[in-house]
């Protein structure tokens, strides 16, 4: 549809422009006087005042005793603890302000416990809806420990009531140990205090109260506790302080990852008391931040409240459950109490990570995850907030964006190019300027006269498109999206809710809709269809940019505070899902435009706990540069600690001009992130892979062969991410979880079990790089499949052609070797299978495949084969998950000429000369050859002939 623009909107379209390109080409860094510190957010503030005071009560009570046994003001209401099923009830009293506080202690299964509390008697709702937008099935059915395998019981020591419960779990043995005066509370793993709550005494709570100040005084107003300025903006606070805050504290200890998102190490550093510490608490509120710094704690785009601690013995969680603004301090003791003396009666000396965390608003709603092992960690976490489901296929290849392919000739232009040079890629991007006049779900039709056909063309060789659909939509009452959604009242309110809210973003004046109202979500998602989007065709998918939401005129770039969302809640209490409902809504509208529904694919730049549900993230605007490039590794690590494991961030840097060795290193390690996709700024120089000329298109190429190799092996991941909750990509003391050096490790990852990437990430190719390989098992160059035998510490020196991948011994990676222009065109291609032999002669892995974008893998329409090497004998076998039904048998027809063209066996100690299959009950000999000597080299089986979703065996003798 063609639609008339404003003179004004123009004018403020050009302003909007200018100032981007300005500051992209003089290269500032974040406008540092647009975002809060903490010492300009009142609530945390009255939380630190509190924390200090408790802190300074404690040193003059002496150090023989804790400062949470007396300084506390919070206790257990005697009498009130009893056990309701799976469920611990206590009240809990500030013996000053004498209002009760009801928590709800619920220990659900595999030792998970929720700890809930907000006022017994609230004069008013708290904001309790978040649970319902990001636990499984809303919370309904989480599963509970049985009432028979808890018990409570109750003792007094040194005068103090501590009640006890008691719970089985096949992993560990464990207990939950709530003391009254003051309240506080251990979660005992394996006789040792492992989780402490309010062990510092930090814990505090602003009951909600009517405002004070009928004699003309209002209480609270210096404190900012009902009003509050941040530079010209105005935040009324109408129903007044209720924020709340508590010390998580981890006993033996030192080191804790995750509450992404934060430009920071993967292991998070101090934010007090250390000399190296940060001078801020790590901050989530999601932001549009302009040209983020780096190695900082300041807010970024995306929220996620879930923090691991990993020592040598074990892996444990805390989840807090909570969207409004929270703050998070981090400090460390290495020579900590172990527990509570006054409880538990021991002096023994251990290191320990305390973290306050402190939110502006909300029910307090906390899970405790025990693991104790990395896998038990991420089912427990799964259980709370789903896995992350299998994406469309197509979705791990290449993606090909910039800010902004100039029209349609463009686009086909690039797809050309992509194809003149051999580079196979699966998506083209297309960002606002595709629009008419930032009218999102319409296009520039002198830009783009014919879209469908644009589309019919990309998708003739399995090419996709993506559009940008930011959740700003322009105040013009010629636009029928704008219109409709205005008549049916969907939009945000101001503070009054009496009008719409208005802001400013790429088109000007611009209104939001509220996804909270669930019909207005459900009217957004339909929008998405193909008989509601003009121009969209089944090979077209989504990017949601800007949803933190980013507001130019608006305080800290984002949504006022006390605006209004359905049901009468302000902004505040739901700002960091803001994003992920519009995540999801858009991946509902994709799911739903065809029948039967296919998998959705949906980009998000804000995104929460759920998020991993909808579709992929991305780091946000970084910058052209070797420190961004770095940065990068971290903080995808810190985002697959969390459960956010579809991520990446752009490859090149979005902003600035990258040189050509640059450009290369980001390639090489750019396919190792789960998600891959080169990205950038309107004011950069063209970049696609061609430009650079040689020898850099030629690395960049090869970087992008590797990842289409490989990607049997990444798809196999996301199944194991989708039944199992653990990460794509990890970090190293994941997979080696004894290895204390490798516990603060973020230059190097594990990408699945299998894979070691060491990426180069140093403008000087002459700098030899330090590689440490982990654990007393067989290493495998997997370029050159030279081997090597850790644990070893060594330099290796490369060339810009050159990186460093290793294979794990033990290990089975799946393969398709074949290059094609796409995903799509490799869907029936044979299978290689390289086979990296451990030093018990052993190995393993698994391959996974479905039709990559239909949900009949949930009726059984998939291949997954459980693989195994002993005894010089390599087995396939159907998974414990394989089921017999219609779909997996018209599935397997499908399929049914898929093979395993090769297989390579690497790291083989004996000379063997012969080869046998048996497949189908029937035996037959086959070619067996060496690449190299037949020590320590490559045996190959060159075309077993054997069909990817038969049993069979292959005998070397």
């Amino acid at each position: 549809m063609k639609l008339k623009r404003s003179k004004s909107t123009l004018v403020s379209l050009l302003f909007l422009a200018a100032s981007v390109s300005l500051l992209a080409q003089v290269g500032l860094a974040v406008k540092q006087e647009d975002f809060k510190t903490s010492e300009q957010v009142a609530f945390y503030q009255r939380h630190r005042a509190f924390a200090d005071g408790v802190a300074k009560e404690g040193q003059l009570l002496g150090k023989s005793i804790s400062a949470s046994q007396t300084a506390s003001p919070y206790s257990v209401l005697q009498d009130s603890v009893y056990l309701d099923g799976h469920t611990l009830v206590a009240s809990v009293q500030h013996g000053a302000d004498k209002v009760p506080l009801k928590l709800n202690v619920s220990f659900l299964e595999h030792g998970i416990v929720r700890i809930r509390g907000q006022e017994a008697n609230p004069l008013k709702p708290r904001f309790d809806d978040t649970q319902k937008h990001v636990l499984r099935d809303g919370g309904a059915n989480l599963k509970y420990a049985s009432a028979d395998s808890l018990s409570l019981t109750s003792e007094v020591i040194n005068g103090q009531t501590v009640h006890v419960v008691a719970f089985k779990d096949a992993n560990s043995t464990a207990s939950f140990r709530m003391t009254e005066r003051p309240w506080s509370v251990e979660y005992v793993l394996n006789n040792k205090p492992s989780i402490l709550l309010n062990s510092k005494g930090l814990f505090h709570f602003e009951h909600l109260r009517e405002r004070p100040g009928a004699d003309g005084e209002v209480d609270g107003e210096a404190d900012g506790a009902w009003e509050e300025t941040f530079r010209t903006w105005k935040d009324t606070k109408p129903r007044g302080p209720e924020s709340f805050g508590l010390d998580i504290n981890f006993s033996g200890f030192e080191h804790v990852y995750g509450i992404p998102e934060h430009a920071s190490p993967l292991s998070l550093k101090s934010t007090r008391g250390d000399k190296d510490a940060y001078s801020q608490p790590y901050r989530l509120y999601n932001l549009d931040v302009f040209e983020h710094d780096l190695d900082s704690p300041m807010a970024l785009y995306g929220s996620i409240p879930f923090m691991v601690a990993h020592n040598a013995e074990s892996t444990v969680g805390v989840f807090w459950l909570n969207a409004a603004e929270t703050w998070i301090d981090v400090t460390r003791d290495k020579s900590s109490t172990l527990g509570n003396l006054f409880r538990l009666g021991t002096g023994s000396k251990e290191p320990s990570v305390s973290t306050h965390w402190i939110s502006e608003s909300g029910v307090m709603d906390i899970f405790l995850l025990p693991g104790p092992s990395t896998a038990d960690l991420y089912r427990q976490y799964a259980e709370l907030v789903e896995q992350t489901p299998l994406p469309r296929s197509f979705a791990l290849g290449y993606h090909q964006c910039r800010w902004n392919y100039l029209d349609q000739a463009d686009v086909l232009a690039v797809n050309d190019k992509l194809q003149e040079h051999g580079i196979p890629y699966d998506v083209i991007w297309l960002d606002i300027e595709h629009t008419d006049g930032k009218r999102y779900f319409t296009w520039d039709s002198g830009k783009f006269p014919d879209p469908v056909a644009m589309q019919q063309k990309l998708a003739y060789n399995g090419h996709q498109l993506v559009n940008v659909v930011d959740p700003h939509i322009k105040r013009d009452t010629e636009y029928p999206i704008w219109k409709e959604a205005n008549d049916s009242g969907y939009f945000v309110k101001n503070r009054e809710g009496t009008d719409n809210f208005q802001g400013w973003c790429w088109p000007g004046d611009s209104s939001w809709v509220d996804y909270l109202n669930p019909e207005a979500a459900a009217w957004i998602s339909k929008q998405f269809h193909l008989d509601k989007y003009n121009g969209s065709t089944p090979n077209l998918f989504v990017w949601n940019d800007m949803n933190e939401p980013s507001v130019f005129n608006g305080p800290e770039i984002t949504m006022d505070k006390d605006i209004k969302h359905h049901g009468g809640w302000e902004h505040r209490d739901l700002h960091n899902i803001f994003g992920m409902l519009y995540h999801k809504a858009t991946a509902d509208g994709l799911r739903t435009r065809e029948s039967p529904a296919k998998r959705p694919f949906v980009l998000s730049r804000a995104y929460f706990a759920g998020s991993q549900r909808y579709g992929a993230v991305w780091t946000g605007d970084n910058a052209a540069n070797w420190e961004h490039l770095r940065a990068s590794i971290p903080m995808v690590l810190s985002n697959n600690v969390a459960g956010m494991h579809f991520v990446g961030a752009d490859v090149g840097g979005f902003f600035g001009n990258p040189t050509p060795e640059l450009m290369t290193r980001w390639y090489q390690l750019g396919i190792w992130y789960p998600f891959f996709r080169a990205h950038a700024h309107i004011d950069t120089k063209r970049r696609e892979p061609w430009v650079f000329g040689e020898p850099y298109l030629t690395h960049i190429r090869d970087a992008i062969r590797e990842r289409y190799r490989l990607l049997p092996y990444w798809y196999t991941l996301f199944r194991e991410a989708s039944l199992t909750g653990m990460p794509l990509v990890r970090p190293m003391w994941m997979e080696f979880p004894k290895e204390t050096s490798m516990f603060a490790e973020d230059a190097s990852f594990m990408v699945g079990s299998a894979i070691l990437v060491v990426p180069a990430t140093d403008a000087d190719t002459s700098t030899p790089i330090d590689v440490r390989l982990p654990a007393q098992e067989n290493w495998y160059d997997m370029r050159t499949h030279a081997a090597y035998v850790g644990p070893l510490k060594r330099q290796f020196a490369l060339d810009l052609a050159t990186t460093l991948v290793f294979a794990r011994g033990g290990s089975i990676v799946p393969t398709r070797e074949r290059q094609r222009g796409s995903s799509e065109l490799m869907r029936r291609d044979p299978i290689t299978l390289y086979v990296y032999v451990s030093q018990t002669g052993t190995a393993t892995g698994k391959l996974y495949l479905d039709d990559g974008e239909s949900y009949n893998y949930q009726s059984g329409a998939f291949i997954e084969r459980d693989l195994s090497f002993a005894n010089a004998k390599l087995t396939s076998r159907p998974s414990p998950h394989t089921v017999s039904s219609p779909e997996q048998v018209d599935f397997l027809a499908a399929m049914s000429k898929v093979r395993v063209e090769r297989i390579v066996v690497v790291g083989m100690r004996n000379a063997l000369t012969n080869a046998a299959v048996v497949e189908n009950g029937q035996t037959r000999n086959i070619a067996l050859t060496y690449a190299g000597s037949k020590v320590d080299s490559e045996c190959v089986i060159r075309d077993p002939a054997v069909l990817v979703g038969n049993d069979w065996e292959i005998l070397l003798s």
